[in-house]
């Protein structure tokens, strides 16, 4: 007769530590995707904007946006020094490369959208204003530049805004449907009784 019990299997929410993505990541991930929220709305609402204010909110959506890009920056040096946590077991082969592509996707748009939004911004003759002080490159507007590149701006920001609908929508079916709690992996809260990685 056998005396050794079962071994208990951990449960889905005391996923180990290597399970999930270290606090930094965690903080650069929502913290982005709060700016990126954020900088969508505004731009979405460019022709909403009145005349008299138009100036502020057009200078408010780059500063945004150049803040999205250094993020993006810091959290692509970040994931150099602290790979990504591996995906669990059950998640089959598919799936993963699915999830690759859609991250790859993801790193690339928000890389490269602000930058041409920048350049929009720059040959459309403006500057930037931090407040306390401002930026002008003291480029003349352009519009032979700023045209194409503002609909190409235009264009990868609603493919940018697509595939972050498909990563939520992707997420949420996870933490639903499949009820894998592979959202935790993300989630800033610990399991009980768990604290973060560094």
């Amino acid at each position: 007769m056998n005396s050794r019990a079962p071994q208990a299997h951990p449960a889905p929410q005391d996923a180990p530590h290597e399970l999930r993505y270290t606090r930094g990541a965690m903080a650069l991930h929502w913290i982005m995707a709060a700016l990126i929220v954020v900088v969508g709305v505004l731009g979405l609402l460019h022709d909403s904007w009145p005349r008299r204010s138009q100036a502020f909110w057009i200078d408010l959506h780059a500063l945004i946006g150049l803040g999205v890009w250094a993020l993006i920056v810091v959290r692509l040096g970040w994931r150099l020094g602290h790979p990504p946590p591996a995906l669990p077991p059950e998640i089959g082969v598919l799936p993963r490369k699915l999830s690759y592509a859609l991250h790859l996707l993801l790193y690339l748009l928000v890389f490269v959208t602000p930058l041409i939004g920048i350049v929009t911004f720059i040959w459309h003759g403006r500057a930037f204003d931090f407040g306390l002080f401002k930026v002008d490159f003291g480029v003349r507007s352009n519009r032979a530049i700023f045209h194409p590149t503002e609909d190409i701006h235009g264009y990868l920001a609603y493919t940018l805004f697509g595939l972050i609908g498909i990563h939520l929508l992707a997420a949420l079916w996870h933490q639903f449907v499949r009820r894998d709690r592979l959202l935790q992996r993300m989630w800033p809260a610990a399991a009980p009784g768990r604290g973060g990685r560094p």
